[in-house]
């Protein structure tokens, strides 16, 4: 036992200083974004939303996403990536408690887009910093303890949400989630200030490839547009068919959920360093995490057993702790050929686009086909995914041949 928990410790090392700070700053920003799970049952059940509503808000949510990724990339690149995460927690925090007195369908996709165009400017940056505080043999175990944070941070999240909202109501969150990004933003000023950290990797490429001649990048951007619209099915869909199909209580919905965040928190980091020392590429390792994210889905419709839930829950966390660090990994390293900001700006793209698409798309079909049907047409989209991650091995194969 002592010797399996001195390896565990034993895959943090050698990550900077930088890169924990910057791990317990999105933890805490992180811990606080527990509006979002509940997001589809805050409209449905508290201001008396259609399903037809919701998906238009959360596509407004999306389009907020791209619109502040893509802005984010620009600002990175020209501003840099400190005064970036910088402005971006602490507005986003003002945003989120505002949110709370939104009651009307127009207002609130108003209102949804502008959090999200803020909010989502601080990912390219970060990713940058990320970069940047990481020594490149360490890159993807540094990604991987972000999403560690950020899984914590989801972990404790929706357990504690389901308590709010138990006790004090929906409103309860929004302050939750305002007040943690206002205190992220002062530890930000505290202790990553750009001109004591110790820079690892920085890149400066002075005549940058544009991310657009990058074929590879391309194929790459529709896979993960693929993944993360089936992936976010989890965080719009997925809670009303726990709710209205197998009847669990928002508490429960929370602990469901809250487990996946345990998992990864528990067993990302062990895994990763393990597949790192594999022989698979990153990007046969992103086909294993679409493939079980797919079938995550499938088993949903196999059985009508409760305990299915959680035996989806599972696939999904394991195919997300295998696809989410390697895919950041891919697109860092590719990253250093061109701006480094535009790529991860693009990278981010990919997943606010499945934003805009994948939760009206998710709450249409369950609307319109029911929730059986919806899952048999995820799966679906996974083979598709799948398709494109095996054309992304081929190309990748023929780069290396030609270098």
């Amino acid at each position: 036992m002592k010797k399996l928990y001195l390896n565990y410790l034993g895959t943090f090392k050698g990550l900077s200083t930088e890169v924990w700070w910057l791990s317990l700053i999105t933890l805490i920003n992180r811990a606080g974004t527990m509006v979002i799970p509940f997001l589809s049952l805050y409209l449905t059940k508290s201001l008396n939303f259609t399903l037809k509503d919701v998906g238009w808000i959360m596509t407004c949510f999306g389009l907020g996403s791209v619109l502040g990724s893509w802005l984010g990339g620009k600002l990175t690149d020209k501003i840099g990536y400190y005064k970036v995460m910088k402005t971006s927690l602490f507005l986003t925090g003002v945003l989120f408690i505002a949110l709370q007195f939104v009651t009307t369908f127009t207002g609130f996709c108003i209102g949804i887009f502008l959090v999200m165009l803020v909010a989502d400017t601080f990912r390219p940056a970060m990713f940058v910093a990320l970069s940047a505080y990481s020594k490149p043999e360490n890159k993807t175990r540094s990604v991987t303890l972000i999403r560690l944070a950020i899984n914590l941070g989801f972990s404790a999240g929706p357990a504690v949400g389901g308590i709010i909202i138990t006790s004090l109501g929906y409103n309860g969150l929004f302050w939750v989630d305002g007040v943690t990004c206002i205190l992220a933003t002062f530890l930000l000023i505290n202790v990553l200030n750009p001109k004591k950290a110790k820079t690892l990797d920085e890149v400066k490429n002075e005549n940058p490839a544009s991310v657009f001649s990058d074929k590879a990048f391309w194929v790459f951007f529709v896979a993960m547009f693929i993944f993360g619209f089936v992936f976010l099915q989890y965080f719009s869909t997925m809670p009303l068919y726990y709710k209205d199909a197998h009847h669990l209580s928002e508490l429960e919905i929370g602990l469901i959920m809250g487990m996946n965040g345990f998992i990864i928190f528990l067993l990302e980091m062990p895994l990763i360093k393990w597949l790192e020392e594999s022989k698979y590429s990153k990007e046969r390792l992103m086909f294993v995490g679409l493939l079980l994210t797919g079938i995550s889905f499938l088993v949903l419709n196999l059985t009508g057993w409760v305990g299915v839930l959680i035996v989806g829950m599972l696939f999904m966390t394991i195919g997300e702790m295998i696809a989410f660090p390697f895919s950041n990994a891919f697109v860092m390293e590719r990253a250093k050929r061109g701006n480094q900001g535009e790529y991860m700006a693009y990278y981010s793209i990919a997943f606010s686009a499945a934003h805009i698409f994948g939760h009206n798309s998710g709450m249409q079909m369950v609307d319109a086909l029911g929730f059986d049907n919806t899952w048999w047409i995820i799966t679906a989209m996974s083979m598709v995914g799948l398709f494109f991650l095996l054309m992304l091995i081929r190309v990748v194969k023929k780069e290396k041949i030609k270098a």
